[in-house]
């Protein structure tokens, strides 16, 4: 996930199948604007979350699947936009704001726990699927947003007939937090959080590393959808960075990696380049361990893949499709 803080981002044992609390999925339409501007829809999932789900390309119809976008921690639905576009002509795409991220709203008061990301991620996978009227749901997830399209490849097997997952976060599961002083931790809680003008957060994300390396239109779409109105006056981060911290600092105790074995989803799981501290050195291990695992490694990624070259992550969106029999073209 990033790294932006201002002054300073075994063989898998058998359990019973991880159930969330059920959730309707329910929808409302908020029409795109002429202006072009964001078309959503809300899913209800649990614990009263209201997810908005963005529609990020129009259905280009002849039974198009309906390709879910999963966002990684401190993101949003909308980052995705640059990717869809590429992906426009072959698949209607679609990208949630999970809990605490974007324009989706965290409960009070309730303890995060990653589980709740994955209630939100099923609860969008059984709306899209409703919505496409049978049409086949895929994924493309990032990061955080990997794990919760295996988590929901789990909870209701068929419903996400096949995804690409780029370096996600299933860890071997020991229950433990990251510490505080864990370098994503502590950057994400001494984040700057307000800037006066959203042309002032996009020029001061393009001058530093991670985000300096985002394509222009990917970083457009992280600031345009990654703020709100401040109360009092300008904009604030629309994920807080102290709910961020804190997914950063459970992101071990989901136990996604034990059941990794129980998955048949066909899943691409890629990785950047290889380093001993990101998230890279365990997607050949998590490959391996799923019944349809495929692995790919690209040096030339790092972990904001994604963001940093779209396209290639769209490429292997439709290599995917096409090889497991989801591509109308």
């Amino acid at each position: 996930e990033r790294d932006d803080a201002e002054g300073s981002e075994g063989e898998g044992s058998t359990i019973s199948r991880l159930e969330p609390a059920r959730a309707r999925p329910v929808w409302g339409w908020h029409r795109r604007r002429p202006s072009g501007e964001d078309a959503h829809m809300k899913v209800t999932s649990t614990h009263g979350v209201e997810v908005v789900v963005h529609e990020l390309t129009p259905d280009p119809g002849a039974g198009a699947p309906v390709l879910m976008m999963s966002h990684a921690t401190g993101f949003h639905g909308r980052c995705f936009a640059p990717m869809a576009e590429l992906l426009a002509d072959r698949f209607w795409c679609w990208a949630p704001d999970y809990r605490g991220h974007g324009a989706t709203t965290a409960p009070s008061g309730r303890e995060l726990i990653w589980e709740d990301y994955g209630d939100d991620a099923t609860a969008v996978a059984e709306a899209l699927s409703a919505l496409g009227g049978g049409r086949c749901v895929i994924g493309v997830g990032h990061s955080m947003g990997g794990a919760c399209l295996l988590m929901v490849a789990h909870r209701r097997p068929g419903l996400v007939a096949g995804a690409v997952l780029f370096e996600p976060i299933v860890f071997p599961t020991n229950g433990a937090t990251n510490p505080s002083d864990n370098p994503l931790v502590a950057g994400a809680r001494r984040r700057r959080r307000h800037f006066d003008t959203l042309e002032e957060a996009e020029a001061n994300y393009a001058a530093k590393r991670p985000m300096s390396a985002f394509t222009p239109a990917a970083l457009h779409a992280y600031v345009t959808g990654g703020f709100i109105p401040a109360p009092s006056g300008g904009f604030e981060l629309a994920c807080d960075p102290e709910h961020e911290a804190r997914t950063f600092e459970t992101g071990g105790t989901h136990r996604t990696w034990a059941v990794l074995e129980e998955i048949a989803m066909p899943a691409w799981v890629v990785a950047g380049r290889l380093d001993a501290a990101q998230p890279s050195r365990l997607a050949a291990d998590i490959a391996s361990r799923l019944e349809a695992g495929h692995y790919v490694q690209i040096d030339e990624l790092d972990h904001f893949g994604p963001m940093t070259h779209p396209e290639v992550i769209a490429d292997l969106v439709r290599d995917m499709a096409s090889q497991v029999g989801l591509d109308p073209s």
